[in-house]
Parts: structure tokens; sequence; C-alpha cells
């Protein structure tokens, strides 16, 4: 990761709620989230908060280099309809080495939906995906 990366960095990301990214979708396999309103889900929008993130890092990252989330501590506490935009704001709020620490806040087109922090760490994507893939193997 570039030393380019700083505590205040911030960065806005928007994105239309599409029906397929509604609680139903979320697992499609189990009769329990099939039955669920269709409103945005809990784990798309922690996904679109990684997703700002991944957006902010991705200028500061040197080849060949990327970041994982390690921690992410948020509330979920609107409920958004499909159609509606959501915008999530993030601002970094810690660098310590390879790990970075985010505030989060999310509002659709009416009220802030979720909030909180998340944490990520820049990995070298060819080391990282050699653990992966000896995991995989079963060592």
């Amino acid at each position: 990761m570039k030393d380019t990366l700083k505590v205040g960095l911030e960065h806005v990301h928007t994105y239309r709620v599409p029906e397929n990214k509604t609680v139903p979708h979320l697992y499609p396999e189990s009769n329990l989230f099939r039955e669920m309103p269709k409103v945005f889900a809990t784990g798309f929008m922690v996904g679109l908060m990684e997703w700002a993130c991944l957006e902010a890092m991705a200028p500061h990252m040197e080849p060949g280099e990327g970041s994982v989330g390690t921690s992410i501590h948020v509330t979920h506490t609107a409920a958004t309809p499909p159609g509606m935009t959501v915008t999530v704001h993030v601002r970094c709020i810690g660098v310590d080495g390879r790990r970075t620490v985010w505030e989060i806040e999310a509002k659709d087109d009416v009220e802030v939906i979720g909030k909180g922090t998340h944490e990520r760490f820049s990995v070298d994507f060819a080391k990282f995906n050699a653990r992966v893939a000896k995991k995989a193997g079963g060592a």
C-alpha cells in the first residue's frame, strides 16, 4: 500500500438498489429468506460498504495488491425498497501499516440506513491466492 493513503481520506459511492439485492435473494435456497420482505438485505448493504472502501483504497494500492475485509461493525436501522438509491460515505479513521479502519454511513433517499466501522488489510494478491490454493488443496 502506498503511503498516500492517509487518515481523513473520504469517498462517496452511490448505488441504485435492484430487486435482486433484496432479502429473498440473499440465500435463495433458503425458504426463510425467500419469505422475507423485498427490502435491501443487510448482507448486500455490508458488501456495498466494502465496495465503497475498495474504491477509496484503489488509487493507493501497489500493482498486484488489493485489500481484504477483516472486521465490520455496522447497524442496519432502516429498510430500503428496491429502486431507491443508497449513498455510502466512507472516511479513513486509521492507518497502521497494512491495516486501515473506515467510518461508514449509508443513506437511502429518505434516511440513514446503516453506519459503523470496517477494517481492511492490504495484501499481495499472488501470495494471498497461493495461501488459499494451498488451503483448498488440503494442506
